[in-house]
């Protein structure tokens, strides 16, 4: 990862995975395997207040840079695309034909990508107050940003 992907972000990428893996599958319209997936529901769950913010045009921008970046350092991402509504399209796929720890590295990136780059644009401070905003129930305190 680069220089600003700290083992802060990481963590932070880290414990939203693990939060909302233990939330479960939320009701919705998406195919089953991209709904599962938590890297999935932590930037659906980013798209609503970040389209507020940048547009749905510019939440789907960083998305799909955060998306390059990740697939330079786990290539099976770039096999994936960012749909014009800004949702993910083609895990379920290779979910199918690759291993869960395979996944579950890929995620990682992919959300460590958009931490980064909402860090990069917005500022620390801002990008952890979006995230408490976001995840109320979820405790980011000790987090050294």
């Amino acid at each position: 990862m680069s220089s600003h992907a700290t083992p802060t972000l990481k963590a932070l990428a880290e414990r939203l995975l693990a939060y909302e893996a233990a939330a479960g599958t939320p009701p919705g319209g998406k195919s089953p395997g991209e709904e599962n997936s938590a890297a999935f529901r932590v930037c659906d769950t980013l798209c609503q207040p970040l389209g507020r913010l940048l547009g749905i045009a510019g939440f789907r921008a960083l998305f799909s840079r955060a998306l390059v970046l990740a697939g330079r350092e786990i290539s099976w991402l770039r096999a994936l695309h960012i749909k014009a509504d800004g949702s993910l399209e083609g895990l379920a796929e290779l979910e199918a034909k690759l291993p869960a720890d395979e996944i579950a590295r890929g995620e990682l990136a992919l959300v460590t990508r958009v931490l980064e780059l909402l860090v990069t644009f917005i500022g620390p401070a801002l990008t952890l107050e979006l995230i408490q905003q976001v995840w109320p129930k979820a405790d980011f305190n000790d987090l050294n940003f």
